[in-house]
């Protein structure tokens, strides 16, 4: 297996990005998901500042978006590697490759509790401060 990444194409297919993120059990558990929805699954990537995806030939592996204002501060959204191919380095590299393209500016990522830890071996710390939210349609119930 030969992973190719690529970090200038932000409009990923829709329809892949919506593979590897149901892959990953990131799609909530709808049994007919809002079409709209898909219609528009790249629509937060096409909108970030960064978008870095990892490839196996055709098919889309892996993948990170970053929204920075590229001087003071940069926030890492919806790394994701598919099953299959985790713990081959993938999700570590998506990173790394984000690093580099702001390397002086703060890095914040929100996760969850079980996955905090993958990004404190990568050298991010936990944030002290309030962070505060309204959550989006898609993520009500959750």
């Amino acid at each position: 297996m030969e992973v190719a990444y690529c970090d200038t194409k932000k409009d990923l297919p829709a329809e892949q990005l919506y593979r590897l993120f149901a892959a990953a059990g990131w799609t909530g558990s709808e049994k007919a998901p809002d079409p709209h929805m898909l219609e528009n699954f790249n629509a937060p990537f096409i909108n970030s500042t960064l978008v870095v995806s990892a490839w196996d030939g055709e098919r889309l592996v892996g993948t990170v978006r970053v929204l920075s204002d590229r001087i003071i501060r940069s926030v890492i959204y919806d790394l994701v590697v598919d099953p299959e191919y985790r713990n081959r380095g993938i999700g570590r590299e998506l990173l790394r490759r984000c690093l580099a393209h702001f390397p002086d500016t703060e890095w914040l990522v929100q996760t969850e509790k079980h996955t905090g830890r993958y990004y404190q071996r990568l050298g991010f710390g936990v944030y002290s401060d309030v962070a505060l939210t309204i959550p989006s349609k898609y993520q009500v119930g959750q």
